[in-house]
């Protein structure tokens, strides 16, 4: 890690710093908490000095967000101002979070919750996730009518260049999740492209690209802030095209009928909260109305919003709920959950769980948060510490705005500016965001750097590196749990551990979407490295990472030439490795009866399944289609029974024919006296065996 650097500051810099000096031997408090942040930040192109930052804080007795960055410190070692201590590093945060800071909050909640310098405790996660969930909710309800919009920042940035190993090695890219669309599909293009082809759909009157750049612009997204002023102008395009000034529809197509009505949904809304226009609610009602003639689902919840809570109307909670329960059965989160919140005050819990659960499958905030709630205080239900431990993570994390730094982090990244995206990737990462953690094992990966690009990996730190690619792994990153057995694997940042190394890929392989953990997991089968060498456990592995990812169908094949080659050099000099070998299916010796039995039972031969496609011969066999199923089988049934028949109707005749000649053979042996009489082919009536033949013996 980097300490301070050999930069000289500017003049009115200098001067600052030395009025800074003079207040802090005073004891000046914010003196010397700005200094702290200038040598740990580098603010205001200070140059950045840890340990410097290090002393200043820890002169500052008693101050909560100067104990967070000493717990911090201790936590990381950055800079290499401290010895990484993990247990001061507890001590410092949990008298932070005591008293109120919300980052060491967060901090000492996810380290109880994951075992971190201390033992598992689940009641003390759920304590302080409770209190940061808490701050949480209520910032959310704060603001505009419906609460805050929560953006969201938190993104893998190995994610933008197709995950950890690259595109198509990756989960993230890979598999199920790989873009499957052709060369030439609309997939692949970049976003501004996107945009440009919107853009140009809009002009050219298609109503629906338009009511897409209008939702894109309020929306906002990762590489695009929000804008509403523009958003509400793609709306009102859209809107004007179905309803004139008085309110009168222009047309009757209903295509342009429902995305007209989304979009009053949105200018309603806009006007409701008073987003780049005065808020009005006589004006939100008359777009409320208007979409609610369509059934959009957008106006039914808002005007149950308006309702509920008295906005330019009386309240009628029962009218609210109305509304509410129409928007719900469209699968609208919010309107699920508020639906949910009702039937909780009436203490209805089973309908109100069953409301907030379906919210929550949108990821929607106060879902969870209730969720939370009920979990926790055992509401209807019996209390379960972990359920309401994972529901208070995920809404305090929904929050990134009250205690982390998520959008400075990235426009850091963006901008090349690398040492100050780690840092607030790693204030995030020790709060226990997945993606931060994630993100600083990716930057400090000394193999997949992507500060090579700019200049010498001061940060690498393989040990570091794989603290965190182990903390992303048990938050369920599979490419992380990959990384971690090529860690252990190769003896980077700690002691080599083939077994250990082994069972990272076996876990990883465990949710077959890794392709790389099983082509990894064959390579460890076929050299015998952390597990028992064999040839046929090797083979498999590489067949299901073949059928994971058919990307890997090159390296997959050429292992499988390499591995048939071993193997079979093993067979013919008698070594000890299990070579490859057939599986072939058992087979069943059926008796006549029983194979006719199968036959009969067996009918999915005679049917043509859903799938099939098949495709009639030139020539016109069509007729055969027409012939009916039941018909064919009586045709077969008949075939058999005349076989049948047959069959009996042959032993039948074999039996006699043996019986016949050995009555001949016994009368051949008897002593002719005199000439014998002759009778005739036939017996003749009167003769004793007359009566035989007649009945055929």
């Amino acid at each position: 890690m980097n300490g301070p650097r050999d930069i000289q500051p500017s003049r009115p810099l200098a001067e600052a710093v030395r009025l800074l000096e003079g207040a802090a031997k005073e004891n000046e408090t914010d003196a010397i908490f700005l200094l702290a942040e200038m040598n740990f930040f580098g603010n205001y192109t200070h140059p950045r000095n840890y340990k410097e930052a290090f002393q200043k804080y820890n002169n500052l007795v008693g101050n909560s967000s100067a104990q967070h960055m000493i717990g911090f410190m201790y936590a990381t070692g950055i800079g290499g101002a401290v010895e990484r201590d993990q247990a001061k590093a507890l001590m410092y945060h949990t008298f932070a979070a005591l008293s109120g800071n919300t980052k060491s909050q967060m901090t000492v909640a996810y380290r109880h919750h994951s075992g971190i310098g201390t033992p598992r405790n689940c009641n003390e996660a759920a304590f302080f996730y409770k209190l940061v969930a808490d701050k949480a909710i209520t910032y959310s309800r704060t603001g505009p009518p419906g609460g805050q919009s929560l953006q969201k920042d938190s993104y893998r940035i190995a994610d933008e260049n197709g995950g950890v190993y690259g595109e198509g090695a990756s989960v993230v890219s890979s598999g199920i999740n790989a873009n499957k669309a052709g060369p030439n599909s609309d997939s692949h293009a970049a976003f501004d492209d996107v945009l440009e082809y919107l853009d140009l759909m809009s002009r050219k009157g298609d109503l629906k690209a338009t009511f897409s750049l209008g939702r894109l612009h309020y929306e906002g997204s990762r590489t695009m802030k929000r804008n509403l002023k523009i958003a509400r102008k793609y709306f009102g395009t859209v809107a004007r095209k179905y309803w004139a000034k008085d309110g009168s529809v222009l047309t009757d197509d209903s295509q342009t009928a429902r995305v007209a009505s989304k979009a009053a949904g949105y200018l309603g809304r806009m006007a409701l909260r008073g987003e780049s226009m005065d808020q009005s609610f006589e004006k939100a009602m008359v777009w409320f109305k208007r979409g609610l003639t369509n059934g959009d689902a957008l106006c039914q919840y808002q005007l149950g919003l308006m309702y509920l809570n008295g906005f330019g109307v009386r309240k009628d909670p029962i009218t609210a709920a109305d509304y509410f329960k129409e928007a719900a059965n469209q699968d609208f989160a919010s309107a699920q959950t508020y639906l949910g919140q009702l039937f909780l005050d009436q203490g209805d819990i089973s309908t109100s769980i069953r409301y907030f659960d379906l919210a929550a499958r949108h990821g929607h905030i106060e879902a969870f948060y209730h969720l939370a709630e009920i979990s926790n205080n055992g509401i209807g239900r019996e209390r379960s510490c972990g359920v309401a431990t994972a529901y208070y993570k995920l809404v305090a994390e929904k929050a990134e705005s009250i205690h982390s730094a998520f959008d400075d982090a990235n426009e850091a990244y963006d901008n090349g500016d690398v040492d100050t995206a780690l840092v607030t990737y790693m204030m995030a990462a020790e709060q226990g965001y997945e993606a931060a953690q994630a993100n600083v094992a990716y930057i400090l990966d000394g193999h997949h750097s992507v500060l090579s690009l700019w200049k010498k990996n001061v940060w690498q730190n393989a040990a570091l590196a794989l603290i965190y690619w182990t903390r992303s792994a048990k938050q369920t990153n599979i490419d992380s749990m990959v990384k971690m057995g090529d860690y252990y694997l190769g003896g980077h940042g700690i002691e080599a551990d083939m077994e250990k190394a082994a069972t990272c890929y076996q876990t990883a392989a465990e949710t077959h979407h890794s392709a790389q953990a099983l082509w990894n997991l064959g390579w460890i089968h076929e050299n015998g490295i952390g597990l028992e060498q064999d040839f046929h456990l090797a083979k498999r592995f590489y067949d299901q990472a073949l059928e994971t990812n058919q990307e890997a169908y090159l390296p997959v094949k050429m292992s499988l030439f390499k591995l048939r080659i071993r193997s079979f050099w093993n067979t013919i000099t008698h070594g000890k490795v299990n070579s490859i070998q057939s599986d072939p299916e058992p087979k069943k010796d059926w008796s006549f009866r029983e194979w006719i039995n199968n036959f009969l039972e067996d009918s999915q031969p005679f049917h043509q399944s859903d799938d099939d496609d098949l495709t009639p011969m030139p020539g016109g066999d069509d007729w055969v289609d027409d012939i009916d199923d039941s018909v064919i089988e009586s045709l077969i049934i008949l075939s058999l029974a005349g076989a049948l028949a047959f069959l009996v109707y042959y032993r039948q005749q074999r039996q006699n024919n043996y019986r016949r000649e050995r009555e001949r053979q016994e009368q051949q042996r008897v002593p002719v006296q005199g000439q014998q009489q002759n009778d005739g082919f036939f017996p003749q009536p009167g003769d004793a065996n007359y009566g035989q033949w007649v009945a055929g013996h």
